[in-house]
């Protein structure tokens, strides 16, 4: 499947657009179901003190509402950027079924946006990342996960 240069330029002009407007950086992202945008956003990290208001978080968001679903299955991103770690990990828990980007990581890199140390730090043990994790308290916490296994009206997402 080829990508439609109008979404991905409808994604490329919010970015513009939004980022001129002072409401984040210059990030883009469209979602689209059957040939039609049913989910916009742009960057609002700054606008909204926001850390994760990307574009295609943004989107999502947007699109689930407008759907009234958790669930994009069957929907395509395209986006002006190729999504960082935290995008890239929202597409995968709202089940899109492909991905279409304009900019590269190294791009966006170039103008001051580098995502790549996040690959690195999530390939390390949890004990060796930059931001230091401990594990505590498990037995406590698996009271809820055992229950939610039992639970039989639980919706699977």
């Amino acid at each position: 499947m080829k990508p439609d240069p109008v979404f991905l330029r409808e994604a490329i002009r919010l970015s513009v657009e939004k980022m001129e407007a002072n409401e984040g950086g210059p990030f883009g992202a469209v979602i689209v179901q059957d040939g039609v945008v049913v989910g916009r956003g742009w960057n609002r990290v700054t606008s909204t003190n926001d850390p994760t208001a990307h574009a295609e978080v943004v989107a999502i968001r947007d699109a689930c509402a407008r759907l009234k679903t958790y669930s994009l299955d069957g929907c395509v991103l395209y986006s002006s950027c190729e999504p960082c770690p935290l995008c890239l990990a929202a597409t995968y828990w709202a089940h899109l079924k492909q991905i279409y980007y304009a900019a590269t990581c190294d791009d966006a890199a170039a103008a001051g946006f580098d995502d790549r140390n996040f690959y690195s730090e999530i390939r390390k043990p949890a004990e060796e990342r930059t931001i230091p994790m401990q594990q505590a308290m498990r037995e406590e916490a698996l009271v809820a996960l055992h229950a939610w296994a039992k639970k039989v009206d639980r919706l699977l997402y």
